[in-house]
């Protein structure tokens, strides 16, 4: 009796590690090539050489009206492996709707050295597409942007000119020491920037917040907790309104879900956290399954994965959130219609 309960134990292990992250590989939702403080660490050094300060910032172009709207388009769990499909999709739906820049849930490939530089291939590919919609060369073979001629007169090197496409790291992302790859496009495993909308009535510079916290391994880690504390995402100024981005997510979609989540501590420093940031939304992966819930005032939003293998069918899978000039924002869910061709 005692060796056949082990047996019906050991099953149901089997069963609960059986997630949707396991339909992509077969280490497990919890494997980490890389620990959360030396990514952390190692970032640090990084964001504070090249992503800290105002020369980050993203502004807004006033539209026809004068206006100060944008938008952006939010995926996860892309997953990418022999077909990039979706990634892609995902870039030519920004390109085509003009979004702002385009954020990523984490678990954006799964960790070999050639899903990687298929990645990076996808992102130049969409860069190439953005330049050209955005920019025009100057009489010096610089880029001018197309609706603000005036803004850098010397114009930009084509090098100067970044993909607005910003990811978190996911626990895939880190599999089979795939933090070495995946750090070796995106550089820092956590980063924050401004978006500038103009100026309010009384001539103050409207910004809105974007943070991108490291959660792949369910864990903000002591020293990211550190650099919290001591306001280095920098989340207390007076905003318009501010968004955050995480792999893991603190709700579970459905109460029996099995998923790697943050220790309880941590899910209440996180949420005590948003609030004093005054955070308007949080955005999450992970689970591969689409929950919003409003907590304490704050929106969080988990998505659904935007890969072809755990979704085959077309499907809304990413979001987009608009914002108004002036104030207001709105979220849609944006359609995606890949599907991978028949082997």
């Amino acid at each position: 009796m005692k060796a056949k309960h082990m047996i019906i134990a050991a099953f149901a292990a089997m069963a609960l590690t059986q997630t949707s992250c396991e339909k992509v590989s077969p280490q497990g939702v919890l494997m980490a090539g890389t620990g959360v403080e030396d990514r952390v660490k190692m970032s640090e050094a990084y964001y504070r050489d090249y992503l800290m300060d105002s020369k980050n910032d993203i502004y807004v172009r006033p539209n026809e009206h004068g206006e100060y709207t944008y938008s952006f388009l939010v995926g996860a769990d892309s997953h990418i492996t022999d077909d990039s499909g979706r990634m892609d999709e995902m870039f030519k739906i920004g390109l085509d709707n003009d979004d702002l820049l385009y954020c990523h849930l984490g678990d954006i490939a799964d960790t070999k050295a050639e899903y990687y530089i298929r990645l990076d291939s996808l992102m130049q590919e969409a860069k190439a597409r953005y330049v050209v919609k955005n920019y025009k060369l100057n009489d010096y073979g610089r880029w001018i942007h197309k609706y603000d001629p005036d803004d850098m007169a010397d114009g930009y090197s084509y090098d100067e000119i970044k993909l607005p496409f910003f990811p978190v790291v996911g626990n895939h992302d880190l599999t089979h020491n795939g933090w070495a790859l995946w750090s070796n496009i995106f550089h820092s495993s956590f980063y924050e920037f401004d978006v500038v909308c103009g100026t309010d009535q009384l001539g103050n510079t409207v910004r809105d917040h974007f943070i991108f916290l490291d959660t792949a391994s369910g864990t903000l880690g002591a020293h990211q907790v550190d650099l919290i504390e001591q306001g280095l995402l920098d989340g207390e100024k007076n905003y318009r309104y501010t968004f955050i981005f995480s792999h893991t997510n603190i709700f579970l979609p459905q109460h029996f879900q099995f998923s790697s989540t943050f220790p309880r501590e941590e899910a209440y420093f996180l949420l005590d956290q948003f609030e004093k940031w005054n955070a308007s939304a949080i955005f999450c992966g992970h689970v591969h399954k689409w929950d919003d819930r409003f907590f304490n005032s704050v929106y969080y939003v988990t998505l659904d994965t935007m890969c072809e293998r755990n979704n085959p069918q077309p499907g809304d899978y990413l979001v987009r959130i608009n914002v108004r000039d002036g104030g207001g924002y709105e979220m849609e869910r944006v359609h995606m219609n890949y599907t991978a061709p028949k082997k």
